[in-house]
């Protein structure tokens, strides 16, 4: 298990994140600027998560978490809803050969509830594929909330252990979490000019730096990754304590 940046100062505090965090947003208004479809704006945007998939794994990223549809996603128009799950099961038949061949372990993070057994069994497929991989891990947010995260883990936890049902803490619920797997993201990045969270990451996000662009999604690449990296490098990560503690006098 990793450390809660709650209860501890994590490891490996350094200036190239270990975990970075993306809402990749923008997609629809890249689109819109060009006057083409939304569904346009979604293509271009799954390269983008090619390149920046690439770009992590060069400069030493250990773990990429990414929000591709969140449970309020739900809301938006069927016939987009219908393309994403379609581009979805489309990106993940296709890339996964690519993504063993460069050692990546892939995750798949969220409520797999509404999920038709085809996806589910494709779902399954990658992860067991990559599974043994030791590179990059890569982490796809589909159908996922931050708060769906906290209530499913506390049902979780109280189902294996009922006698934790008048007092639990952090360390108790902690392995329920969707992302248990993974430290807590060091660097937090939103493109597209919104900054809000948006139910992404609630518990995990706690002491994330948060980096937010203007650059929408199809348009962020390595350049944009270096440059929210530098911005990191240059935050002083105390999670709780005072200056003089990170950077003790000489």
């Amino acid at each position: 298990m990793f450390k809660s940046s709650t209860e501890a100062v994590p490891d490996q505090v350094k200036d190239v994140p270990r975990h970075v965090a993306v809402i990749m947003d923008g997609n629809g208004r890249w689109a819109k600027q060009r006057f083409m479809p939304r569904i346009f704006g979604h293509k271009r945007g799954v390269d983008a998560l090619r390149e920046t998939i690439k770009a992590c794994d060069a400069l030493g990223v250990e773990f990429l978490t990414v929000f591709a549809f969140s449970s309020e996603n739900w809301r938006r128009p069927p016939d987009e809803v219908t393309f994403l799950m379609g581009l979805f099961i489309k990106v993940l038949g296709s890339e996964i050969e690519r993504m063993h061949a460069n050692q990546i372990r892939l995750r798949i993070v969220g409520n797999r509830s509404r999920f038709t057994p085809d996806l589910l069994a494709l779902i399954e497929a990658a992860e067991a594929s990559t599974a043994g991989n030791t590179g990059l891990t890569l982490s796809v947010a589909v159908d996922y909330g931050g708060r769906w995260d906290v209530i499913q883990a506390t049902q979780a936890m109280l189902a294996d252990h009922p006698d934790l049902a008048q007092s639990f803490d952090e360390a108790d619920l902690a392995p329920y979490l969707a992302m248990s797997y993974a430290p807590e993201p060091d660097l937090f990045i939103r493109t597209g000019g919104e900054q809000r969270i948006s139910n992404f990451l609630l518990w995990q996000l706690a002491y994330t730096e948060l980096y937010f662009t203007d650059l929408l999604w199809p348009d962020f690449g390595r350049p944009a990754l270096e440059a929210a990296i530098d911005w990191y490098a240059g935050r002083e990560r105390r999670f709780g304590r005072i200056s003089e503690q990170v950077k003790p006098a000489s």
